[in-house]
């Protein structure tokens, strides 16, 4: 719509002045709508091929070579168009034009070419420039948008790290173990300091070794084994050749800790936990396997594994339900 505006106020203007200057005639009136009619469907065929092609993703130099080429096409198809239109009607006496055909001599509609491709390419670049605004408000809106989102995520999983539950329920076995085990309620203390103290000290673009991680993931399952004590069981499948590999801060842990919630908690008798890396090739494998109720879909996973999938970058994570258990796969490029 604003295009057509655009082009109905360059015909009027046209029009008003050939009026001003006493030029009006009904071969004005045709050349000046006939123009404005071709120079309407050119540039919306511009746009439309700029659009269906994303010029503006692929650079300034070719954006403006694409836009300059457009332009000079486009003209001379105009004038092509407008020539086949005005010449038969010139030739049939329905329009008089001074000096009849002889005003299409070469000097003549080269002038017109000129004249038509500077209008076109005052139109191109405004609409070029208009566009340009918006691509680039759009871009800061969508890196705005991804930002906040990673953010989010962020403070979601480490409200996830910082589970109240885990908290309250570590502070709860360490009072009943002050006065029946008190060696036991250090030990506990101790797990539960170092578990927190590397939660809030590693941030979600962190990378940690394998060896590191499985200290922390150590200290967690010590702290959940005093709440679950033989409801839970750990199995550990671990390489040496794996340790020194390298995945986000607190990645295993949060598998652990999905295997507990979704899994240990909601089962009456408990289970196995299987945690199990090997590598291959230039990747590191993470699977943490858990027990699922058989009488009712595990609850989601979602705020930890849409943060890790978030910090793996070229790496993915996957969660698949298997019979009674639930596999969560981590694959992380070294």
């Amino acid at each position: 719509m604003l295009n057509a505006l655009a082009w109905s106020a360059y015909v009027a203007l046209s029009l008003g002045m050939a009026a001003a200057f006493s030029a009006m005639s009904p071969a004005m009136v045709l050349i000046s709508v006939s123009l404005g009619v071709l120079l309407w469907l050119v540039s919306g065929a511009i746009r439309a091929r700029a659009a269906r092609l994303g010029w503006w993703e692929r650079g300034l130099w070719v954006l403006a070579t694409r836009l300059l080429a457009s332009v000079v096409i486009g003209t001379t198809l105009a004038q092509l168009a407008l020539a086949a239109i005005l010449v038969p009607t010139i030739l049939l006496g329905w329009v008089e034009v001074a000096g009849g055909l002889s005003a299409y001599r070469p000097a003549a509609t080269l002038m017109y070419w000129t004249n038509t491709a500077v209008v076109l390419a005052l139109w191109t670049g405004l609409w070029a420039g208009a566009h340009s605004v918006r691509q680039a408000r759009r871009s800061e809106l969508a890196r705005l948008r991804a930002e906040a989102r990673h953010h989010l995520l962020e403070r979601d999983a480490l409200k996830a790290r910082l589970n109240p539950h885990f908290v309250f329920n570590a502070l709860n076995n360490l009072r009943a173990l002050i006065n029946e085990d008190p060696a036991r309620a250090r030990e506990l203390v101790t797990r539960l300091s170092n578990t927190l103290r590397h939660a809030l000290e590693h941030s979600g673009d962190t990378e940690a070794t394998v060896a590191r991680e499985l200290e922390v993931v150590e200290d967690y399952l010590a702290v959940e084994a005093v709440h679950y004590e033989d409801r839970l069981r750990v199995v550990r499948q671990v390489p040496p050749d794996t340790l020194q590999a390298t995945l986000p801060a607190m990645a295993l842990q949060l598998l652990v800790e999905n295997a507990i919630k979704h899994g240990i908690a909601v089962i009456p008798g408990g289970g196995e936990i299987t945690i199990a890396l090997h590598r291959a090739g230039p990747a590191l494998h993470v699977t943490v396997t858990n027990p699922v109720p058989l009488t009712r879909a595990a609850p989601g996973h979602g705020v930890g594994l849409a943060y890790l999938q978030a910090q793996l970058g070229a790496g993915t994570v996957d969660l698949q339900h298997k019979g009674d258990t639930m596999v969560a796969s981590l694959v992380v490029p070294q």
